[in-house]
């Protein structure tokens, strides 16, 4: 079972990047998603989350209004549209799957990193200011 995060790269600040996350080993279409990021020095953070259909999504207040997450079950696959990025975004990003969970009621119940279960690799994102 695999969660590859892809996507990452370097980017002035403005800009924009798209992260993907693809799962493989087993079907990820029921669970909660979510992205995370964790910058040198400081504790992984709770970027966004989706429920299992896509219907539902939460996002941290820092990125809100500049990130989007979406999900396509049939390829198995998480995105992470990143729009106006800032120098405060610089962190390597992981993807996560929640098994136990379907949906979520509010941030709260979805942001802790120990609800998830599968992990991706990561994949670092850079902004230049």
């Amino acid at each position: 079972v695999q969660l590859q995060a892809s996507g990452g790269g370097l980017v002035q600040a403005g800009g924009s990047l798209r992260l993907s996350c693809a799962a493989s080993g087993r079907t990820f279409s029921s669970d909660v998603m979510a992205w995370f990021r964790q910058a040198p020095g400081k504790e992984r953070e709770f970027v966004a989350a989706v429920s299992w259909n896509g219907g539902n999504t939460v996002y941290a207040d820092s990125v809100k209004g500049r990130f989007t997450i979406s999900r396509d079950n049939a390829k198995n696959t998480v995105y992470l549209q990143m729009n106006s990025l800032k120098p405060e975004d610089t962190a390597v990003y992981y993807c996560a799957a929640d098994s136990d969970r379907s949906d979520f009621s509010s941030r709260n119940t979805i942001a802790a990193p120990q609800w998830y279960n599968y992990w991706g690799q990561g994949t670092q994102v850079t902004v230049s200011s």
